[in-house]
């Protein structure tokens, strides 16, 4: 696989993870439901995560 195809699909992964994220913060913000402790937690577990693999990603 190219290192440039692989490129692509790290980034499209990345842009549906902020979208998810970013649909998550409208929801909480909009309805807020009695998990958002926890929901927190895990969004920012997330954001970690893809940080990593982004930081991971670019230095190959």
């Amino acid at each position: 696989m190219p290192s440039s195809h692989l490129r692509s699909l790290v980034l499209l992964l990345l842009a549906l993870v902020a979208s998810l994220v970013l649909g998550l913060l409208a929801y909480l913000s909009y309805e807020p439901p009695a998990l958002t402790g926890p929901l927190s937690l895990a969004v920012t577990g997330a954001a970690v995560l893809v940080a990593c693999v982004a930081v991971a990603v670019t230095r190959r």
